[in-house]
């Protein structure tokens, strides 16, 4: 399968680089795009590319490929429409889009959005233990805790290409934008702040929410502390039994990235504890608790982003549904929305945008 990538910052580095270089039999990347020269030329000299583009439009035309990797930061809901028009599939990396507005605006075509956590093993495995148990209904709660260091301490180890050589400014300026039709254009710095946090990391966590137990049925209580990031704390109803609670942290200098993720049911807990998500064949620990105070530990060093690229070319080879596609990326967009929209609430914040209608 010939894979265009677009987006040559971290995650494609530190990740997708050294994958699909060992995965040659089945991926053969034809073409990078990035607005960084350097990055580009970075990419493609360690994936022996030659063609580099620093325009997306400019790359759809020319072709040459079978299918998109949108592995660029922020929203992907302009770019994954322009993909998805030119007729290619597209594998996009969380989150789909910021805005309702630009997912509604996508055209029909293969879309896969990566979750890689829906496809760790031991994810896969707490599946499988909690349908035995009943599914949904067996829940009492879910507990998340993630411990979030610097994302320049998480990615020390891996000598990346710096982009020295794009004026940001434009960007971020696009990007506050959407985020206007989101929340509103008075919309208060917090609350700016709990949506980007929702979006760009707590969305993995409403994405093993809805593997577990669906979508939250509602947001009823957001509350932050300790600055900006800073601690964020979420909590709700879950659709068929039970509570959800994620306490997220940024903490500049943990030694560690850790998140932990517990399933408390009827019987016992399903207790995940995930690894750094940029250390590679890192294992996700899975301690099953059952009767006697019997404690089992899972672990598999298959690697969850590797395990999503291969049900990406299931999905664009076989037509393999995905775990994720634009009905799963709508509905974490919603409910961060809703997690914005309930803390606008608490604090008395003027709410506009989308989020307006999710109060």
């Amino acid at each position: 399968m010939r894979l265009a990538l677009v987006g040559c910052g971290a995650v494609t580095q530190a990740v997708y680089v050294p994958l699909l270089s060992r995965r040659r039999e089945l991926f053969e990347v034809t073409a990078v795009c990035d607005l960084s020269r350097t990055l580009a030329d970075a990419v493609g000299d360690r994936l022996g590319v030659a063609r580099r583009f620093l325009s997306l439009a400019d790359m759809l035309a020319e072709g040459g490929f079978d299918a998109v990797l949108l592995l660029s930061s922020g929203s992907h809901g302009e770019p994954v429409r322009q993909a998805l028009a030119a007729g290619y599939a597209v594998l996009c990396e969380k989150p789909l889009a910021l805005t309702e507005a630009e997912v509604a605006a996508l055209p029909e075509g293969r879309l896969m959005v990566g979750y890689m956590k829906q496809y760790d093993p031991a994810v896969r495995r707490a599946e499988e233990i909690l349908a035995g148990l009943g599914g949904a209904a067996a829940i009492r709660s879910v507990e998340v805790t993630v411990l979030h260091p610097s994302g320049e301490s998480q990615l020390a180890f891996a000598n990346l290409a710096q982009a020295r050589d794009v004026d940001a400014a434009p960007l971020r300026a696009a990007e506050a934008a959407i985020v206007d039709r989101a929340l509103g254009e008075g919309a208060a710095p917090a609350l700016r702040s709990v949506y980007a946090v929702a979006l760009g990391s707590i969305c993995h966590d409403l994405s093993l929410l809805r593997r577990f137990t669906g979508s939250p049925a509602a947001v009823d209580h957001v509350e932050t502390w300790g600055g900006s990031p800073g601690s964020i704390e979420v909590s709700g109803p879950l659709p068929v039994s039970g509570r959800y609670s994620v306490r997220w942290h940024y903490l500049e200098d943990y030694p560690a990235y850790r998140e932990t993720v517990a399933v408390h049911h009827d019987r016992g807990t399903l207790e995940l504890v995930f690894p750094a998500p940029y250390l590679m064949n890192a294992p996700t620990v899975l301690t099953v608790v059952s009767g006697a105070e019997s404690r089992t530990e899972y672990r598999d060093v298959t690697e969850a982003f590797e395990s999503q690229l291969l049900a990406f070319h299931a999905f664009v080879a076989d037509g393999v549904e995905p775990l994720t596609g634009r009905a799963g990326a709508l509905a974490d967009i919603v409910t961060a929305q809703r997690i914005a929209a309930r803390f606008a609430v608490q604090h008395d914040l003027d709410l506009g945008g989308e989020a307006r209608d999710r109060r």
